[in-house]
């Protein structure tokens, strides 16, 4: 089974930047397509951004479309979302999963990512 690992959050300023990490133990994510999610108070989660097993095929909400960046680092086994000019509307718990099937079956444990001035 997989394990995921969300860390990088923490109290940031408008404007400022965070990089979020989420390591895998068990299958490498190559053997699986793989995203990143929000939930903040109040909200529903929400997609952020996925990328295909490749990595060549890559999905951005509306929200994070010229902000944020998702990438692979196949050789340390993870997945990241660099954000940059971070808003007050980012903060949120932010989720990494992992996609079976097209099923977001394994999920990490969350990494808070507070914007505020």
């Amino acid at each position: 089974q997989v394990q995921l690992v969300e860390s990088g959050g923490g109290l940031v300023q408008p404007g400022d930047s965070l990089r979020l990490s989420c390591a895998a133990s068990g299958p490498a994510f190559t053997n699986y397509a793989s995203g990143w999610f929000r939930q903040a108070p109040g909200k529903e989660r929400e997609f952020v951004a996925t990328i295909s097993k490749s990595g060549v095929i890559i999905d951005y909400a509306d929200s994070a479309k010229g902000r944020f960046t998702i990438a692979r680092d196949n050789a340390k086994n993870t997945v990241n979302l660099q954000m940059n000019s971070l808003k007050p509307e980012d903060a949120a718990v932010y989720y990494c999963a992992v996609s079976t099937m097209g099923s977001w079956r394994y999920w990490g444990q969350g990494t808070q990512v507070t914007v505020s001035s």
